[in-house]
């Protein structure tokens, strides 16, 4: 282990938004965690994202799948960061979108506004 990995982690594995909609259209579909808080959420997320906010998510992994890829995304890629690292260290296979909605947006990708996934 070197020391940029002793300070931060091991590196987390990222997907950037038009990567993450070629997965959405076709074959297994990843799961989409959006660890946003829920006003973010109602502000326009992922179309099938389920919100749980990365304050809450160490109590709501029991109920992810661990054979399913997960794809965590946030405003701009920093706390889902943290929590892919958060399930890659509990054993899940989860990817950090980089760039987040931010980036989602940028790509004019299709956005859902309200509470429902």
């Amino acid at each position: 282990m070197n020391l940029f990995e002793l300070l931060f982690g091991k590196p987390i594995s990222t997907i950037n938004a038009l990567e993450l909609n070629e997965r959405l259209k076709n074959g297994k579909r990843p799961i989409v965690i959006d660890v946003r808080q829920p006003h973010e959420y109602r502000t326009g997320h992922l179309i099938g994202a389920k919100l749980i906010p990365l304050n809450k998510l160490s109590n709501h992994m029991k109920e992810l799948p661990q054979s399913r890829e997960i794809v965590c995304v946030c405003a701009s890629g920093n706390r889902s960061g943290s929590a892919t690292r958060m399930l890659v260290e509990a054993g899940y296979n989860a990817v950090n979108m980089k760039g987040g909605m931010l980036s989602w947006r940028r790509a004019n990708l299709p956005v859902k506004k309200g509470d429902a996934a």
